[in-house]
């Protein structure tokens, strides 16, 4: 009762009930019928399977992040950055079911044969290659980022906030080198923000 008390603001995680199952809705649905998004650029950027390791760290990222924020009693920061998540992704959801979208960027041979590969392989069986326009992995690292870089506290450890950086900028990146999605849906989230 006392947690509850003190944590009233994570009434915000009962998103979780609306994210979830849209997400799984649109995962099942949007599977053939799809705009393909695509650009030349896409065919330039090179394949490189180590960057399965900060596409996964998104979620341990995302994850910590909230937690922090929740945990540490920075309730603005928290109160800010959480509704810009949930606003974002029904914004990005809305977008998915109005014109659903897809790519067809994915290798289906491997120059390699590693554990990254494996890893991908498992991505790609997991994950759809639609409702990637605009990237939910780019909005969602560029809030976490902010977030981090607008906490008092953390100013006392600029090394986080540098960090933070670089792994956002490595997980962007890693959805366009894993041909989870294409250019214009990783530039898409930066230009609304």
């Amino acid at each position: 009762k006392s947690f509850l008390q003190k944590h009233r603001h994570a009434w915000v995680f009962l998103y979780g009930f609306i994210y979830l199952p849209w997400f799984f809705y649109l995962e099942k649905h949007v599977t053939t019928d799809f705009h393909i998004i695509h650009t030349s650029l896409d065919e330039k950027i090179p394949f490189l399977e180590i960057f399965i390791i900060p596409y996964g760290l998104w979620f341990v990222f995302i994850a910590v992040t909230v937690g922090y924020f929740l945990f540490s009693q920075i309730r603005l920061i928290f109160i800010n950055f959480q509704p810009f998540l949930c606003i974002g992704m029904t914004i990005f959801f809305d977008i998915f079911n109005i014109y659903p979208n897809g790519q067809i960027l994915r290798p289906t041979t491997f120059e390699h044969d590693n554990i990254f590969v494996d890893l991908v392989k498992q991505l790609y069986r997991a994950d759809t290659p639609t409702n990637i326009f605009p990237s939910l992995h780019v909005y969602n690292s560029i809030g976490a980022c902010i977030a981090i870089m607008h906490s008092q506290r953390l100013k006392e450890y600029r090394w986080i906030q540098y960090a933070s950086l670089v792994l956002g900028g490595l997980i962007i990146l890693s959805t366009m080198f894993l041909k989870q999605h294409s250019v214009i849906d990783v530039v898409a989230p930066v230009q609304w923000l």
